[in-house]
Protein backbone atom coordinates (compact mmCIF):
# COMPACT_ATOMS: atom_id res chain seq x y z
CA UNK A 1 0.00 0.00 0.00
CA UNK A 2 1.41 3.50 -0.75
CA UNK A 3 0.95 5.48 2.30
CA UNK A 4 2.61 8.79 1.04
CA UNK A 5 2.65 12.45 2.02
CA UNK A 6 1.16 15.36 -0.34
CA UNK A 7 3.02 15.74 -3.76
CA UNK A 8 5.03 18.56 -4.67
CA UNK A 9 3.01 21.24 -6.28
CA UNK A 10 3.21 20.51 -10.07
CA UNK A 11 -0.20 20.48 -11.33
CA UNK A 12 -1.25 17.61 -13.69
CA UNK A 13 -2.90 18.45 -16.52
CA UNK A 14 -5.06 16.20 -17.98
CA UNK A 15 -6.50 15.43 -21.66
CA UNK A 16 -10.20 14.96 -20.81
CA UNK A 17 -11.40 15.25 -24.54
CA UNK A 18 -8.99 12.47 -25.42
CA UNK A 19 -11.45 9.65 -23.67
CA UNK A 20 -14.02 8.06 -24.09
CA UNK A 21 -16.84 5.93 -22.43
CA UNK A 22 -15.72 1.98 -21.26
CA UNK A 23 -11.69 2.88 -22.30
CA UNK A 24 -10.96 1.60 -19.07
CA UNK A 25 -12.43 -2.17 -17.66
CA UNK A 26 -11.87 -4.03 -14.26
CA UNK A 27 -12.98 -7.27 -13.15
CA UNK A 28 -13.00 -9.07 -9.65
CA UNK A 29 -14.91 -9.46 -6.64
CA UNK A 30 -17.57 -7.02 -6.13
CA UNK A 31 -18.38 -5.84 -2.18
CA UNK A 32 -20.85 -3.76 -0.73
CA UNK A 33 -18.89 -2.00 2.18
CA UNK A 34 -21.15 -1.59 5.23
CA UNK A 35 -19.50 1.05 7.66
CA UNK A 36 -20.96 1.62 11.23
CA UNK A 37 -19.89 2.61 14.82
CA UNK A 38 -20.03 0.15 17.08
CA UNK A 39 -19.53 -0.82 20.74
CA UNK A 40 -17.57 -3.24 22.17
CA UNK A 41 -20.10 -5.43 23.19
CA UNK A 42 -21.01 -5.82 19.17
CA UNK A 43 -17.28 -6.87 18.79
CA UNK A 44 -16.93 -9.42 21.78
CA UNK A 45 -20.71 -10.51 20.10
CA UNK A 46 -19.21 -12.01 16.84
CA UNK A 47 -15.72 -12.35 18.55
CA UNK A 48 -14.05 -9.62 16.46
CA UNK A 49 -10.61 -7.86 17.49
CA UNK A 50 -10.04 -4.18 16.98
CA UNK A 51 -8.06 -3.57 13.94
CA UNK A 52 -8.04 -6.71 12.19
CA UNK A 53 -9.45 -8.12 8.68
CA UNK A 54 -10.80 -11.53 8.59
CA UNK A 55 -13.04 -13.94 6.43
CA UNK A 56 -17.11 -14.09 7.18
CA UNK A 57 -17.48 -17.88 8.85
CA UNK A 58 -20.69 -19.44 10.44
CA UNK A 59 -20.78 -17.76 13.64
CA UNK A 60 -20.61 -14.18 11.95
CA UNK A 61 -24.23 -14.93 9.77
CA UNK A 62 -26.00 -12.41 10.77
CA UNK A 63 -23.67 -10.28 11.80
CA UNK A 64 -24.52 -7.81 8.58
CA UNK A 65 -28.30 -7.64 9.31
CA UNK A 66 -27.74 -6.73 12.65
CA UNK A 67 -25.32 -4.13 11.95
CA UNK A 68 -27.59 -2.36 9.75
CA UNK A 69 -30.69 -2.91 12.31
CA UNK A 70 -28.57 -1.97 15.71
CA UNK A 71 -26.33 1.22 13.87
CA UNK A 72 -26.27 3.89 11.66
CA UNK A 73 -24.15 2.73 8.35
CA UNK A 74 -22.91 4.37 5.44
CA UNK A 75 -22.58 2.37 2.35
CA UNK A 76 -19.99 2.12 -0.25
CA UNK A 77 -18.86 0.25 -3.80
CA UNK A 78 -16.23 -2.05 -2.33
CA UNK A 79 -13.93 -4.73 -3.74
CA UNK A 80 -9.96 -4.52 -4.52
CA UNK A 81 -10.84 -3.62 -8.60
CA UNK A 82 -14.09 -2.16 -7.65
CA UNK A 83 -11.92 0.38 -5.36
CA UNK A 84 -9.56 1.12 -7.93
CA UNK A 85 -11.75 1.53 -11.00
CA UNK A 86 -14.21 3.85 -8.90
CA UNK A 87 -11.12 5.88 -7.65
CA UNK A 88 -9.74 5.93 -11.21
CA UNK A 89 -13.08 7.60 -12.52
CA UNK A 90 -12.61 10.14 -9.46
CA UNK A 91 -9.29 10.87 -11.03
CA UNK A 92 -10.44 11.29 -14.12
CA UNK A 93 -13.91 13.09 -13.34
CA UNK A 94 -15.17 13.60 -17.05
CA UNK A 95 -16.35 11.42 -19.65
CA UNK A 96 -18.51 9.57 -16.84
CA UNK A 97 -18.27 5.70 -17.21
CA UNK A 98 -14.68 5.69 -18.47
CA UNK A 99 -14.24 2.79 -16.17
CA UNK A 100 -16.10 -0.25 -16.79
CA UNK A 101 -16.51 -3.03 -14.05
CA UNK A 102 -17.60 -6.75 -14.36
CA UNK A 103 -18.84 -8.88 -10.92
CA UNK A 104 -21.12 -10.89 -9.60
CA UNK A 105 -23.95 -10.18 -7.00
CA UNK A 106 -27.07 -11.71 -5.72
CA UNK A 107 -30.66 -10.42 -6.63
CA UNK A 108 -31.60 -8.93 -3.24
CA UNK A 109 -31.53 -5.25 -1.58
CA UNK A 110 -27.63 -4.99 -0.40
CA UNK A 111 -26.98 -5.94 -4.52
CA UNK A 112 -29.58 -3.02 -5.26
CA UNK A 113 -27.43 -0.60 -2.96
CA UNK A 114 -24.24 -1.75 -5.06
CA UNK A 115 -25.25 -0.88 -8.20
CA UNK A 116 -27.11 2.44 -7.06
CA UNK A 117 -23.26 3.31 -4.98
CA UNK A 118 -21.76 1.99 -8.51
CA UNK A 119 -23.51 4.48 -10.63
CA UNK A 120 -23.11 7.19 -7.93
CA UNK A 121 -19.38 6.81 -8.62
CA UNK A 122 -20.36 7.48 -12.47
CA UNK A 123 -18.88 3.27 -12.92
CA UNK A 124 -20.20 1.42 -15.39
CA UNK A 125 -21.12 -1.35 -13.77
CA UNK A 126 -22.38 -4.76 -15.11
CA UNK A 127 -22.85 -7.42 -12.44
CA UNK A 128 -23.96 -11.10 -13.17
CA UNK A 129 -26.95 -11.45 -10.98
CA UNK A 130 -27.87 -14.65 -9.37
CA UNK A 131 -29.96 -16.32 -6.59
CA UNK A 132 -27.18 -18.93 -5.11
CA UNK A 133 -25.24 -16.62 -2.72
CA UNK A 134 -26.77 -12.75 -1.44
CA UNK A 135 -24.10 -9.98 -2.44
CA UNK A 136 -20.82 -10.14 -0.75
CA UNK A 137 -20.69 -7.60 2.10
CA UNK A 138 -17.61 -6.29 3.99
CA UNK A 139 -18.09 -4.77 7.31
CA UNK A 140 -16.26 -2.53 8.63
CA UNK A 141 -17.42 -2.24 12.73
CA UNK A 142 -15.67 0.78 13.95
CA UNK A 143 -14.26 1.73 17.47
CA UNK A 144 -12.75 4.97 18.29
CA UNK A 145 -9.93 4.90 15.46
CA UNK A 146 -10.05 1.25 14.88
CA UNK A 147 -11.52 -0.43 12.35
CA UNK A 148 -12.57 -4.49 12.16
CA UNK A 149 -13.43 -5.52 8.50
CA UNK A 150 -15.31 -9.14 8.30
CA UNK A 151 -15.81 -9.53 4.52
CA UNK A 152 -18.44 -12.03 3.20
CA UNK A 153 -17.39 -12.92 -0.45
CA UNK A 154 -20.43 -15.01 -1.06
CA UNK A 155 -21.71 -14.45 -4.48
CA UNK A 156 -18.82 -12.90 -5.59
CA UNK A 157 -17.53 -16.38 -5.83
CA UNK A 158 -20.41 -17.22 -7.95
CA UNK A 159 -19.27 -15.30 -11.48
CA UNK A 160 -20.30 -17.47 -14.74
CA UNK A 161 -18.53 -16.62 -17.57
CA UNK A 162 -20.64 -18.69 -20.14
CA UNK A 163 -23.67 -16.94 -18.52
CA UNK A 164 -22.15 -13.08 -18.46
CA UNK A 165 -18.21 -12.53 -20.13
CA UNK A 166 -19.33 -14.60 -22.89
CA UNK A 167 -22.37 -12.85 -23.62
CA UNK A 168 -21.97 -10.38 -27.10
CA UNK A 169 -23.30 -7.54 -25.54
CA UNK A 170 -20.77 -7.62 -22.22
CA UNK A 171 -17.91 -9.36 -24.52
CA UNK A 172 -18.51 -5.77 -27.02
CA UNK A 173 -17.66 -4.00 -23.51
CA UNK A 174 -14.70 -5.86 -23.35
CA UNK A 175 -13.36 -5.21 -26.85
CA UNK A 176 -13.94 -1.76 -26.56
CA UNK A 177 -11.72 -0.89 -23.44
CA UNK A 178 -7.86 0.35 -23.99
CA UNK A 179 -6.63 -0.61 -20.44
CA UNK A 180 -7.70 -3.71 -18.51
CA UNK A 181 -7.07 -4.33 -14.55
CA UNK A 182 -7.80 -7.29 -12.45
CA UNK A 183 -6.26 -7.34 -9.05
CA UNK A 184 -3.34 -10.59 -8.44
CA UNK A 185 -1.90 -11.95 -5.69
CA UNK A 186 1.19 -10.79 -3.24
CA UNK A 187 2.78 -14.06 -3.30
CA UNK A 188 3.71 -14.02 -7.32
CA UNK A 189 6.95 -14.43 -6.73
CA UNK A 190 7.08 -17.46 -4.38
CA UNK A 191 4.99 -18.98 -6.97
CA UNK A 192 7.32 -18.53 -9.78
CA UNK A 193 9.92 -19.86 -8.18
CA UNK A 194 12.12 -16.26 -7.88
CA UNK A 195 14.27 -17.63 -4.82
CA UNK A 196 14.67 -13.75 -3.69
CA UNK A 197 12.94 -11.62 -1.53
CA UNK A 198 14.70 -8.67 -3.14
CA UNK A 199 11.69 -6.51 -4.53
CA UNK A 200 13.84 -5.11 -7.20
CA UNK A 201 14.77 -8.48 -8.39
CA UNK A 202 11.66 -9.33 -8.20
CA UNK A 203 10.64 -6.77 -10.24
CA UNK A 204 13.51 -7.12 -12.83
CA UNK A 205 12.38 -11.31 -12.94
CA UNK A 206 8.64 -10.46 -13.78
CA UNK A 207 9.03 -8.14 -15.81
CA UNK A 208 10.96 -10.65 -18.06
CA UNK A 209 8.90 -13.49 -17.82
CA UNK A 210 7.24 -14.56 -21.62
CA UNK A 211 5.15 -13.02 -22.82
CA UNK A 212 2.27 -13.54 -25.81
CA UNK A 213 1.82 -9.49 -27.35
CA UNK A 214 5.80 -9.07 -28.22
CA UNK A 215 4.76 -5.44 -29.66
CA UNK A 216 3.83 -4.25 -26.05
CA UNK A 217 6.46 -4.30 -23.11
CA UNK A 218 5.75 -5.41 -19.62
CA UNK A 219 5.69 -2.94 -17.07
CA UNK A 220 5.91 -3.97 -13.17
CA UNK A 221 5.48 -1.78 -10.64
CA UNK A 222 5.56 -2.52 -6.92
CA UNK A 223 4.15 -0.04 -4.05
CA UNK A 224 5.59 -1.50 -0.66
CA UNK A 225 3.91 1.42 1.70
CA UNK A 226 5.92 4.07 3.22
CA UNK A 227 8.93 2.63 1.20
CA UNK A 228 9.56 3.27 -2.49
CA UNK A 229 7.84 2.62 -5.47
CA UNK A 230 9.75 0.50 -7.83
CA UNK A 231 8.63 0.19 -11.64
CA UNK A 232 10.68 -2.26 -13.98
CA UNK A 233 10.98 -1.92 -17.78
CA UNK A 234 12.61 -3.89 -19.85
CA UNK A 235 15.62 -0.64 -19.55
CA UNK A 236 15.55 -0.54 -16.05
CA UNK A 237 14.72 -0.55 -12.88
CA UNK A 238 13.35 2.79 -11.19
CA UNK A 239 12.88 3.73 -7.59
CA UNK A 240 10.25 6.26 -6.48
CA UNK A 241 10.42 7.78 -2.86
CA UNK A 242 7.17 8.60 -1.13
CA UNK A 243 6.95 11.97 0.78
CA UNK A 244 7.15 11.34 4.67
CA UNK A 245 2.90 11.80 5.73
CA UNK A 246 2.63 13.23 9.52
CA UNK A 247 1.64 9.62 11.39
CA UNK A 248 -1.33 11.43 12.90
CA UNK A 249 -2.53 12.31 9.41
CA UNK A 250 -3.31 9.15 8.53
CA UNK A 251 -7.02 7.93 9.42
CA UNK A 252 -6.91 4.66 7.48
CA UNK A 253 -4.62 2.73 4.89
CA UNK A 254 -6.92 0.12 4.54
CA UNK A 255 -7.86 1.35 0.76
CA UNK A 256 -4.29 2.75 -0.26
CA UNK A 257 -2.85 0.17 -2.49
CA UNK A 258 -6.11 -0.06 -4.24
CA UNK A 259 -6.19 3.96 -4.70
CA UNK A 260 -2.82 3.95 -5.77
CA UNK A 261 -3.98 1.68 -8.57
CA UNK A 262 -7.02 3.54 -9.33
CA UNK A 263 -4.73 6.58 -9.85
CA UNK A 264 -1.69 4.97 -11.74
CA UNK A 265 -4.71 3.37 -13.98
CA UNK A 266 -6.96 7.12 -14.57
CA UNK A 267 -3.49 8.50 -16.14
CA UNK A 268 -2.57 5.18 -17.77
CA UNK A 269 -5.60 5.57 -20.16
CA UNK A 270 -4.75 8.68 -21.00
CA UNK A 271 -1.47 7.70 -22.13
CA UNK A 272 0.47 9.66 -20.09
CA UNK A 273 4.19 8.80 -19.03
CA UNK A 274 4.51 5.77 -16.63
CA UNK A 275 6.59 8.31 -14.01
CA UNK A 276 3.18 11.04 -14.26
CA UNK A 277 0.74 7.03 -13.63
CA UNK A 278 2.77 6.77 -10.38
CA UNK A 279 2.70 10.53 -9.19
CA UNK A 280 -1.19 10.03 -9.84
CA UNK A 281 -1.19 7.12 -7.83
CA UNK A 282 0.89 8.49 -5.15
CA UNK A 283 -1.93 11.72 -5.00
CA UNK A 284 -4.57 9.28 -4.97
CA UNK A 285 -3.47 7.04 -1.94
CA UNK A 286 -2.35 9.97 -0.03
CA UNK A 287 -5.99 11.70 -0.37
CA UNK A 288 -7.74 8.14 0.75
CA UNK A 289 -5.62 7.03 3.65
CA UNK A 290 -6.62 10.91 5.58
CA UNK A 291 -10.37 9.67 5.27
CA UNK A 292 -12.26 6.64 6.39
CA UNK A 293 -12.51 3.80 3.84
CA UNK A 294 -12.07 4.12 0.38
CA UNK A 295 -13.94 7.40 0.09
CA UNK A 296 -13.01 10.57 -1.71
CA UNK A 297 -14.01 14.08 -1.49
CA UNK A 298 -16.21 15.85 -4.52
CA UNK A 299 -13.27 16.28 -6.88
CA UNK A 300 -9.43 15.71 -7.11
CA UNK A 301 -6.97 18.82 -6.51
CA UNK A 302 -3.62 17.51 -8.39
CA UNK A 303 -1.36 19.86 -6.49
Amino acid sequence: MATDGPQPAKKIKLQHNSLRQNALFGMGNPLLDICAVVDKDFLDKYGLKTNDQILAEDKHKELFEELVKKFKVEYYAGGSTQNSVKVAQWMIQQPHKVATFFGCIGKDKFGDILKKKAEEAHVDAHYYEQNEQPTGTCAACITGDNRSLVANLAAANCYNKERHLDQKENWQLVEKAKVYYIAEAATFAREQGFETEDIKEIAKKAQSLPKVNEKRQRVIVFTQGKEDTIMATADNVTTFPVVDIKQDEIVDTNGAGDAFVGGFLSQLVHDQPLEKCIQAGHYAANVIIRRSGCTFPEAPDFH
